[in-house]
């Protein structure tokens, strides 16, 4: 599933290219609930003609905003993709919406599991009221060492099952959750309470640093997954330390890499750098 890099990385690649075009088509939708909110109908005439002004990223959610105050917000679950194409290319199989540009580009969303959703808000209040019901804190943008002491305060949860709630902290998914647990070396199945707050020092730091690698790297790719806004890679993947790699050497102590099920999430981590301890250290 894109996570927070991926989604950053889309955001990034298309601020700089359809900023200031307007929009003169929007088609192709042919799986409805792919809209919990709007209807290919209501994207056509709201958006026509109206030029994007920004676009941003909120946790896993990418957000193109246009004047008049209105928002359109993707989310790609597993497999979506956005791509930026020129007019005369085929749609790429699996294609599910297009919006045409005054410049002859083509945004697509591709999707061949069908899972992604668009949603469209007309206003900045109803789009604010929508992420603050589904995100906590931006895991790049708000997240620090005193927030999160603060937010572990009292939580007796696993600490990785915490990570992948977007209402605690948004924009982490399985693969970085993995990647900063072991940066920090702090266990997967450790309560939250059970962390010091020398721990949650390091696991703030960590949660950071994977995240802005993952960036730096244009996002993590698996087989024919994650994709750039030009459809290509990225470069994350051969870089991980524990996600991926069971029965691999650990990069730090040499000991293979273990996966176990946390909550049917497959967890990657080294039983020996990230030890299983009870109470606070």
């Amino acid at each position: 599933m894109p996570e927070l890099p991926e989604v950053e990385t889309s955001a990034r690649g298309l601020r700089g290219r359809i900023i200031g075009l307007r929009v003169t088509r929007v088609s192709g939708v042919d799986w409805p609930r792919m809209l919990p909110n709007t209807s290919e109908a209501e994207l056509a005439c709201a958006l026509d003609g109206l030029r994007v002004v920004n676009v941003d990223r909120r946790g896993k959610y990418l957000l193109i905003k246009f004047e008049q105050d209105l928002c359109l917000v993707v989310h790609r679950k597993m497999s979506g993709n956005l791509l930026l194409r020129p007019q005369e290319a085929p749609p790429e199989a699996h294609t599910h919406l297009e919006v045409a540009f005054d410049d002859r580009t083509l945004l697509r969303f591709v999707d061949p599991r069908k899972f992604g959703r668009v949603y469209l808000f007309h206003s900045s209040e109803e789009l604010h009221a929508f992420l603050a019901a589904h995100l906590g804190p931006d895991s790049l943008i708000d997240l620090n060492e005193d927030m999160l002491v603060t937010k572990l305060h009292g939580r007796r949860g696993r600490i990785k099952s915490l990570l992948l709630d977007q209402t605690f902290v948004a924009g982490i998914g399985n693969l970085y959750a993995d990647e900063a647990l072991w940066e920090a070396r702090v266990h997967p199945l450790r309560s939250a309470d059970s962390l010091s707050k020398v721990e949650m020092r390091r696991l703030a730091e960590a949660i950071k640093n994977v995240l802005l690698r993952g960036i730096e790297r244009n996002g993590t790719s698996f087989s024919a997954t994650y994709r750039d806004v030009d459809n290509q890679p990225g470069e994350n993947q051969a870089f991980l330390n524990a996600y991926g790699r069971e029965s691999e050497p650990c990069p730090r102590c040499g000991r293979p890499i273990s996966r176990i099920l946390i909550g049917a999430r497959s967890t990657h981590f080294c039983p020996h750098c990230q030890k299983l301890r009870l109470g606070r250290q």
